[in-house]
């Protein structure tokens, strides 16, 4: 039996076609014995996943930032990295990220791409803001910007250059303003907040497409164990090393979700705006040591809250988060 599926291996030893038809070949010798398929996370693994997944495989998507490398290893290739994987597999110790249902992913991304464009808008604007300063020694306010038309410019500027480069800036700020529109149109038209994610609605600064934010980036709350895994994800603590109380290093910052890390950061600075108890925390962390902080630590409070509220079905209790 031993040399029977090493001559198999032998025979698939090669990289097969990059497409799902060409990987179906080269696995359908294993089918009836294969328990798992384990497929590393990179950023075009959809097709794949899917496409396995759909073929009747049992797929594990692996989360190549959670997983350490042999150490002893001399020699490392795609080859001796799969073997890595699938000895994980076998000893249940394989880090796993979560395969998003595949029905909601494209809505989803279509919301990412929102936030892509949002910040897109935002550099034009910081880029007028930054050229009247630079230029006319005054200061103009963001939301006033927002309020341009492109015909306004030629009441800020008179020389022809920078009349022209405000122009563009604001032509293309309300270009993004319309693309922005319709992607909201079209995601509010197509999803509903799901009864677990409709009490967000009453946390002060998160409103519509924020709470959708949160709903399509998170999906089945069950699979964070406890407050501190959903924090975590989302971005919301810091990631730093301690040995006997002192700083050792860094861990990995970036593991976790951006996309929820500025919907909570966004929340924040909506919330201050609304509830003076969220402005007042603000103002305290602030003065103790900056805005970026304040900022991330009031995130980490509306983050913990936000999985109590998602995961128990219970509205906004503003009391119970600053005790």
């Amino acid at each position: 039996m031993w040399n029977h599926y090493m001559k198999k291996l032998s025979e698939v030893n090669q990289r097969p076609d990059n497409h799902i038809k060409g990987l179906e070949s080269a696995l359908e010798p294993f089918h009836k014995d294969l328990e798992a398929v384990v497929v590393e996370s990179t950023y075009n693994w959809y097709w794949l996943v899917d496409g396995l997944m759909e073929q009747g495989y049992k797929v594990h998507l692996a989360n190549p930032s959670a997983i350490k490398q042999y150490e002893g290893l001399k020699h490392s290739d795609d080859k001796w990295d799969s073997f890595w994987l699938a000895h994980m597999k076998r000893l249940n110790i394989l880090p796993e990220g979560y395969i998003y249902p595949k029905e909601e992913r494209p809505v989803r991304d279509l919301l990412r791409k929102r936030s892509f464009l949002v910040k897109q808008r935002t550099s034009h604007i910081l880029s007028f803001q930054s050229m009247v300063d630079r230029v006319l020694g005054k200061r103009i306010r963001s939301n006033e910007i927002k309020k341009l038309k492109v015909e306004d410019v030629e009441q800020i500027f008179d020389e022809e250059h920078l009349l022209l480069s405000g122009q563009v800036g604001i032509g293309s700020m309300r270009f993004l303003d319309l693309q922005i529109r319709e992607i909201e149109k079209v995601v509010k038209k197509r999803m509903k907040l799901n009864k677990s994610y409709q009490y967000l609605l009453t946390v002060p600064g998160i409103g519509y497409i924020l709470a959708l934010t949160i709903m399509l980036e998170v999906g089945d709350i069950r699979r964070f164990p406890t407050v501190g895994d959903f924090s975590s994800y989302c971005r919301c603590v810091d990631s730093k090393r301690l040995s006997n109380g002192k700083k050792k290093g860094k861990g990995n910052s970036k593991n976790g979700n951006r996309y929820l890390s500025w919907a909570f950061v966004e929340a924040v600075h909506c919330a201050r705006q609304v509830s003076p108890k969220f402005r007042k925390y603000y103002q305290k962390k602030e003065a103790q040591r900056n805005n970026i902080v304040a900022a991330k630590a009031l995130s980490n409070k509306l983050s913990r809250a936000c999985y109590y509220i998602i995961r128990d079905q219970v509205p906004f209790r503003e009391e119970g988060l600053f005790c």
